[in-house]
């Protein structure tokens, strides 16, 4: 199957043309496009005719466009752009303008829409209507437009299609899914995610980092997925484009852009324990001539759970509008908002053993939260982005985002240090972060020794100040009733006032560049560096000045389908941990390695990777005790050093047969005393997700599935009897089920079952000494009407 990307936009979709086939292809428009590369030459004919333009990358790689001069039709254009390339222009049966060479092979006869996917020049493939579970081009990792393939790290993309598919409605779903990532929830709100060992700290949204407030669970795990085209995961460290930040990965939520033409869905959804959900989504141009294109989305969930008197109401809502100032300059505007107003939260989970030191046996469904516990959290922001594109093939893109995320956690749990207490402990937090950033960067080609190659330089600056209150810490008598017997019934108390305020401002300022060089056809190097200054003030205190981070890759092609790579990046992670004196740690440094091989197939519709890397720190901040004086936990730096590997394969092995699936292995130990450390994280993870659609008369149902693998774990815990022990997990495996059957072009209908054989697990091994169970056999029916 031939792989086509679709140019009619430079910066979101496409424009959206609403003229018939006809139509379009009769309009005339005034073309100065000089010399340049052919992809960028027919992606800047797409944006100012309006047309849709088809061509394989591989096809267009290595060829100059002639200058393109006159009033002409875009099919005139464009066969001005293709003199002397030896290719040849096609007119698909739908009016969209296909680039071939001149003797097309037998698979491109067999185009398909299906198998075409629109290109965002400056963040990568928009994954929406394509079918599939890998993405065309990626550009999260270093800011270049690059294919997997030519991307000299490890990057992991969970595509709309992967999405609707497995009904992956929330980011802890999507997580959940993919390869390398474990999802630990300390109780029913709060979810951390690690890849490599490392929690992940790192998002960002539209590829601008914005910082987690991840003690506090503020808004960035609940993100409905109805507002994203795809979530791309950069696995390692990825200073180059966020500054500080961990080395275990970045996840970057790419928005949904507006369509091609009016369209739209809308879903009803019924799932066991009373899980309720609808959504809707609609988009297209607002005005004839198509300059003006806008969506709006919305979402809204209303769900009990396995966990008793515990029901939480989401709603999520998003809008984009794009205006075309000129052919070569684009405005965007956008907000979304996301809500929970949980019932009945817990915090933390059930104790593992009792005043005796004996195990502690509750049912799956045994919830030690108050029934007025509510973990409340909401996220809000606005971005705006200018985009604009040159005449030598560089685009340039300014971005502002504003985003507030908020909580008010009114907290109790009843027999948090053990059953016999018979007390509830409880306590109130509130608070707010409020993020801006500011990004300016160019990129584009350059010759140098006769070749072409890529570059990208680029500012940004970034401000996040939380602020938030603790109140007073309360333990209530629990009276007529036992733990075992707990409903949840019991007064709130009176919070008074607030006995701490937290206050941190985080300021960071960087300069960065990335340049892509192509010596020869099947070398390629990947060389660059990020400069930031960075502040913590207010609370706590941490400053650094015109700290380096750089960037360093290689990819050599072996043939056709067959690459080695290898990268090198350095360490920045600031740390507002303390040590036992009450003083800031300083900041975790070292060095981040990657190297294998990748493949790729079917012109980029099935791409694989293995991946061995190392990771070594100088200072990482590793817990070791609890003041009791400052309540508050207290650390350590240590020196470590996490190695691993990771296989991964996505995309279509056969038509209408899509998989993703990835094996990790990884270990991290103390180099004092080779100790492993954060043995919460498992050594052998697996996962497999894969849907097929049947051929022939059958060709209506859909059917799939996966399976989750992990290893066993362990924590040490605390024990009253025996004083510290370890408390194990044994590896498990936890199997998913899907089938979808599209009864018009309009109607389709999606069963999932999830965790088919009903698997007794664990999501929380020991965090304070407690444990959590994880969701019992659950089921999802979707149906969905297309417009």
């Amino acid at each position: 199957m031939r792989h086509f990307i679709a140019c009619p936009l430079a910066i979101a979709c496409s424009l959206a043309a609403i003229h018939s086939p006809l139509q379009a292809a009769d309009a005339t428009y005034d073309f100065a496009l000089p010399a340049a590369p052919l992809a960028n030459t027919l992606i800047r004919i797409g944006q100012q005719s309006g047309q849709q333009v088809l061509f394989i990358p591989a096809d267009v790689d290595s060829s100059q466009a002639a200058p393109v001069q006159g009033r002409l039709s875009a099919s005139q254009a464009i066969q001005q752009a293709l003199r002397g390339t030896g290719l040849t222009l096609h007119i698909t049966s739908n009016g969209a303008l296909s680039i071939q060479p001149s003797a097309p092979t037998e698979s491109a006869g067999t185009m398909s829409l299906d198998a075409m996917t629109v290109v965002d020049n400056q963040l990568g493939t928009i994954t929406e209507n394509t079918k599939s579970y890998t993405p065309g081009v990626i550009a999260s990792a270093t800011k270049l437009v690059l294919t997997p393939r030519e991307t000299p790290q490890t990057v992991t993309v969970i595509t709309r299609q992967h999405m609707d598919d497995f009904n992956l409605t929330s980011i802890d779903k999507v997580m959940q899914h993919t390869p390398g990532i474990t999802v630990t929830s300390r109780d029913s709100e709060r979810s951390e995610y690690y890849a490599r060992g490392f929690g992940i700290t790192n998002f960002q949204y539209d590829g601008i980092p914005i910082q987690r407030q991840a003690q506090y669970s503020s808004g960035n795990t609940m993100s409905d997925m109805i507002a994203y085209d795809r979530i791309e995961i950069i696995k390692g460290a990825s200073g180059i484009t966020t500054g500080s930040g961990g080395p275990g990965a970045t996840l970057n939520l790419v928005r949904k852009k507006p369509t091609h033409e009016f369209s739209g869905h809308a879903t009803a959804e019924a799932g066991r324990w009373d899980n309720y959900r609808t959504e809707w989504d609609m988009g297209g141009p607002l005005n004839e001539s198509a300059t003006i294109r806008g969506r709006a989305v919305g979402a809204f969930q209303d769900r009990h759970s396995f966990q008793d008197h515990y029901k939480t109401q989401t709603k999520a809502y998003y809008g984009i509008l794009e205006v075309d100032l000129s052919p070569s300059t684009m405005l965007t505007f956008g907000a979304d908002y996301n809500k929970s107003i949980p019932t009945g939260s817990s915090w933390g989970g059930v104790p593992i053993f009792d005043a005796e030191g004996n195990d502690v046996h509750t049912s799956r469904s045994f919830n030690p939260g108050a029934s007025w516990s509510a973990w409340k959290q909401f996220s809000r922001s606005f971005f705006t982005q200018l985009d604009h594109y040159f005449d030598n093939g560089w685009v340039n893109r300014t971005y502002y985002t504003y985003q507030t995320n908020g909580y008010d956690a009114q907290l109790g749990s009843v027999g948090l240090w053990s059953p016999e207490d018979n007390t509830l402990d409880a306590a109130r937090y509130r608070g707010k972060t409020r993020s801006q950033a500011l990004e300016i960067y160019a990129s584009g080609p350059f010759e140098l020794f006769g070749r072409q190659h890529e570059l990208v330089v680029g500012a940004s600056a970034y401000r996040n100040h939380w602020q938030g209150n603790d109140f007073r810490y309360r333990s209530i008598p629990v009276e007529n009733q036992s733990f075992y017997d707990w409903t949840g019934d019991i007064r709130r108390p009176d919070w008074g006032s607030p006995v701490r305020d937290n206050d941190q401002l985080t300021l960071q300022r960087a300069v960065y560049s990335t340049a892509h060089f192509k010596p020869t056809d099947n070398l390629a190097f990947t060389l660059g560096a990020r400069v930031t200054n960075y502040r913590l003030s207010r609370n706590v205190y941490a400053k650094k000045t015109g700290e380096v981070t750089p960037f360093a890759g290689v990819v050599y092609d072996l043939n056709d389908n067959f690459s080695l790579y290898a990268s090198y990046t350095s360490i920045f992670l600031p740390s507002s941990n303390k040590d036992q004196n009450g003083s800031v740690l300083q900041p975790d440094e070292g060095d981040s390695y990657e190297g294998g091989i990748k493949g790729e197939w079917f012109h980029g519709r099935l791409n694989a990777s293995l991946a061995y890397f190392e990771i070594r720190e100088d200072n990482r901040a590793e817990y070791a005790g609890f003041n009791v004086e400052r309540n508050e936990s207290y650390y350590e730096g240590i020196k470590a050093k996490t190695k691993g590997l990771e296989l991964e394969l996505s995309g279509e092995i056969a038509p209408g047969w899509n998989i993703q699936t990835g094996y990790t292995w990884m270990t991290i130990r103390r180099d004092d005393d080779n100790k492993k450390i954060t043995t919460e994280q498992p050594e052998h993870q697996f996962k497999l997700y894969t849907t097929y659609r049947l051929p022939g008369i059958f060709n209506k149902l859909t059917v799939g599935g996966g399976a989750n693998y992990q290893g066993t774990t362990w924590m040490d815990v605390s024990n009253p009897v025996k004083g510290t022990v370890q408390n194990h997990q044994e590896a498990f495996w936890l199997v998913n089920l899907m089938s979808k059957y599209q009864f018009t072009d309009k109607l389709s209908a999606t069963l999932n079952i999830n965790n088919l054989f009903d698997k007794y697990y664990y999501t929380n091994i020991g965090y304070y000494s407690t444990k959590a169970y994880g969701e019992p056999r659950s089921m999802m029916l979707t149906t969905r009407w297309d417009f």
